[in-house]
């Protein structure tokens, strides 16, 4: 019977910890899911070696408030500024062709991240429900901090 409940607690606990995660996905995906469901698109703009990303990240992206807002209300997208992924927006291919697999630091600029004009990191942007940029927030954010931006929107 110990052992049931054990095993009960444990599976309730899994899918408690599932629940407070975000479900990121790419630019393309959310501009595809958009084309099926109109709604917003909350990008994090990030970086491998920016500290406060990382804070980012594992705070204000995990408080289940965030999560719970973000996720009803948004396609959450995160994206590396200096990744190698592609982007397809607004019928152009963005990429980072001076990009080096396995550079530790900095590495370069995602043409993406440049035509969003990308200045700071961590930087979060707001699409509305056509993939047009409303908003964009800089730096470290609290959970309180960034639900009332997003509130505001």
């Amino acid at each position: 019977m110990k052992k049931i409940l054990l095993i009960l607690f444990v599976a309730l606990g899994t899918i408690a910890a599932q629940a407070q995660e975000i479900k990121w996905m790419s630019m393309d995906e959310a501009l595809a899911a958009q084309k099926k469901e109109a709604k917003p698109i909350f990008m994090d703009v990030y970086t491998d070696w920016c500290g406060p990303c990382k804070i980012l990240d594992k705070h204000t992206f995990h408080d289940p408030a965030v999560v719970e807002y973000i996720s009803k209300n948004y396609y959450a997208v995160k994206f590396n500024a200096e990744g190698n992924s592609e982007v397809n927006y607004k019928g152009k291919k963005y990429a980072n062709p001076n990009f080096v697999e396995g550079r530790k630091g900095r590495n370069s600029s995602h043409e993406f991240a440049r035509l969003l004009s990308i200045r700071a990191y961590p930087t979060m942007m707001v699409f509305d429900k056509k993939g047009e940029i409303i908003n964009t927030i800089v730096g470290l954010q609290t959970p309180d901090q960034l639900l009332t931006a997003l509130k505001e929107q």
